[in-house]
């Protein structure tokens, strides 16, 4: 059971000025939700930010890392969300700048995996003959 966030109700407190944002209990904590798409989580009282290449930059010059967890055969996976650095929590104008860059992040990755519907070529169709037993 997933036990109250008090740094989860600082964020959605903080975070309300941007409209759109909510969180629910997943993975034995708390997603964090822009208009739909998840943009970062708590996991013990730390806030894990999406990145990608564009805005890993600023959490490398922060010294910050990625989230990462053990697989039952104890190989280490990390996932596309960094910890976010801790002064950005105390600003509130920054942690809005900081959750904005990883709900853009979140959107590109969205849009990467979202299938493109393709425009079928006019042309003769093609058939496969059936193949009949012999006798």
């Amino acid at each position: 059971m997933v036990k109250n966030s008090p740094l989860l109700e600082y964020l959605l407190d903080q975070l309300s000025p941007l409209g759109g944002i909510s969180s629910r209990v997943m993975f034995g904590g708390h997603a964090l939700f822009g208009h739909g798409l998840m943009v970062g989580f708590v996991d013990n009282e730390t806030l894990y930010l999406k990145a990608d290449d564009t805005n890993r930059p600023a959490f490398e010059r922060e010294g910050m890392r990625p989230f990462t967890y053990a697989t039952k055969r104890g190989k280490r996976i990390a996932l596309g969300y960094w910890e976010a650095p801790p002064a950005v929590l105390e600003e509130p104008e920054e942690l809005q700048r900081w959750v904005m860059d990883a709900a853009s992040a979140a959107k590109r990755s969205h849009q990467a995996k979202t299938p493109r519907t393709s425009v079928r070529k006019s042309g003769p169709k093609t058939r496969t003959a059936a193949v009949r037993p012999k006798k």
